[in-house]
């Protein structure tokens, strides 16, 4: 009988094969257009009464979009110190980001209301059932190799466990800030971490480290695991939270493409966003960029759907299915795109 190890290896075997054979193309339904000059719908969540969707942009602002007529208004902030005249209608990647906020990963926990939040510069927020201003949980800061006077973060990921609201996210790096997002791109950088929060207890916990850019996570359906993609390993690694291999973690699914958020659909299943190899040696075939997986519980790929149609070369953050369709997350489009591959 082959290992649990060897069986994940086999299952990503077979994952590639057929991301290379099998390829479903989404059908483009329409575009949700991004108020200009913001950019950068990274993450989409929707609320419980199916609101939405609700997307974090570039200038530091959750906002909502409502009726066709009235599109994305704002919803939140997500840094307590944003100050609207210096920074609405901020582009992305500015040195003053820092003081507006960059809301990444997004999720409700539907049994509050309240949207948690991990803002690249903030840390772990939550915003009330109202929207508003933000509470801060988590500051993610660590000091930074070489210098105690110096404290760097860069929170990215984030999901919820529907069942105890408990809440997982990642810390990308540890070295680099968003403002340094294409440096750590081309680096080889294994400072990035995943988190638990209860709030309940306000307990914070260390679940994995030494991860290359930690970018998504997910909770399995029955809260069981939690998966974390490794964006420059081209992998993602399962942790077990309860059962017999409860605090370990292993490969889960190992990709030639560079995975980034992961979302959870209705039935168990798990969409994760990923983009072309990027890294120095390249299998010689071309790059797929940007796409999606739609993958089991047990690390086999179900599912391919190309997004170039949808997102042209702009790089893939986050794909949500909401309703049977998807939405496709991007950290530099000024829109999101809606398509379905069913």
């Amino acid at each position: 009988m082959l290992s649990s190890i060897a069986m994940v290896l086999t299952l990503s075997a077979i994952s590639v094969i057929f991301f290379l054979c099998s390829p479903t193309v989404a059908i483009l339904l329409g575009r949700l257009t991004l108020p200009s000059p913001l950019v950068g719908p990274e993450s989409i969540e929707f609320d419980r009464n199916e609101g939405g969707p609700y997307v974090g942009v570039s200038d530091g602002r959750i906002l909502k979009f409502g009726a066709p007529n009235e599109g994305f208004k704002e919803y939140a902030f997500t840094s307590p110190n944003r100050n609207k005249t210096i920074c609405d209608g901020l582009a992305d990647f500015s040195e003053v980001q820092a003081r507006c906020g960059r809301p990444l990963g997004l999720r409700f926990n539907h049994v509050t209301d309240e949207l948690y939040v991990a803002d690249a510069y903030s840390g772990l927020i939550k915003i009330g059932p109202n929207g508003g201003a933000p509470t801060q949980l988590f500051n993610g800061i660590q000091p930074q190799q070489g210098n105690d006077n110096t404290t760097i973060q860069f929170l990215d990921g984030l999901d919820i466990d529907i069942n105890t609201g408990i809440v997982y996210f990642t810390q990308a790096s540890a070295n680099y800030r968003f403002k340094d997002i294409q440096t750590l791109e081309s680096s080889r950088d294994q400072s990035g971490t995943l988190f638990s929060l209860d709030p309940r207890t306000n307990e914070t916990r260390v679940l994995m480290r030494g991860l290359a850019w930690a970018s998504g996570v997910a909770v399995s359906r029955d809260g069981s695991f939690v998966l974390v993609s490794e964006y420059l390993a081209n992998r993602i690694q399962r942790f077990w939270v309860r059962g017999p291999r409860a605090n370990s973690s292993e490969l889960f699914v190992q990709l030639t493409v560079r995975p980034n958020n992961i979302r959870i659909n209705p039935r168990g299943e798990f969409w994760v966003a990923v983009n072309g190899v990027l890294g120095p040696n390249p299998p010689p075939r071309p790059a797929i960029l940007p796409g999606a997986l739609r993958i089991s519980e047990n690390g086999i790929v179900l599912q391919i759907v190309p997004l170039v149609r949808e997102l042209g070369d702009e790089e893939i953050s986050e794909v949500h299915e909401h309703n049977r369709v998807l939405y496709a997350g991007s950290l530099h489009a000024s829109y999101l795109p809606i398509s379905t591959p069913f």
